[in-house]
């Protein structure tokens, strides 16, 4: 029993973080605005638990998700006025990302890996090219969700499930199995929002 104690004393935090992140992740695959709120208190736990593995580019894209949740609050509850104008209680709809839009994605992924890596290597960070790429492609993603883009879960079934292998290398496996569960559901929502999108187009 004190065993127990002794870890959850020293877990506490990422344990809070794992729950309250099923609880995100369930509010994402609703699109219920109640994401963002649960998503910012989820980050800043994770902050605390990257910092103590040393990957620092994860503790900053955990920084980075505590101010994109409060964009992403504002902009699910006033964005909308933009594509409804005249109608009053209609959602943000669900978009898709074009070709070139793609194309620019992408080269934003890369060059913030390469801005990352000089960076993680003087900090010496665990696995800078991987930590670098997964923060890289997380920053993409998180602005493709406050935009409700569908293509965002495609990237976070990568980043989900590099982040699962760096964090149980580094022995934090709640947090991994916390991934692991975020790489499922990833897929399961972009199934979910691809049926929605074409029940909104249809």
């Amino acid at each position: 029993m004190n065993g127990f104690s002794d870890w959850l004393l020293n877990n506490w935090i990422e344990l809070f973080g794992s729950i309250s992140g099923l609880i995100y992740i369930y509010f994402s695959l609703r699109r219920s605005i109640w994401l963002w709120p649960v998503g910012l208190i989820t980050s800043a736990a994770f902050v605390v638990v990257f910092y103590e593995a040393r990957l620092f580019a994860d503790m900053a894209l955990q920084l980075y998700y505590c101010f994109a949740s409060i964009y992403g609050w504002i902009f699910w509850l006033f964005g909308k006025k933009r594509h409804y104008k005249s109608v009053e209680n209609k959602e943000l709809p669900i978009s898709r990302l074009t070709f070139f839009q793609w194309l620019i994605s992408a080269a934003l992924v890369v060059i913030l890996t390469l801005i990352y890596l000089p960076l993680g290597n003087a900090f010496h960070a665990s696995f800078p090219i991987v930590d670098g790429l997964v923060t890289a492609a997380s920053i993409v993603a998180t602005w493709m969700l406050a935009r409700k883009i569908l293509d965002q879960w495609l990237i976070w079934i990568g980043v989900d499930a590099l982040s699962a292998i760096m964090l149980i290398a580094k022995e934090k496996y709640l947090a991994a199995g916390l991934m692991i569960i975020y790489t499922i559901l990833a897929v399961l929502g972009y199934l979910k929002w691809l049926k929605d999108f074409r029940k909104q187009n249809g």
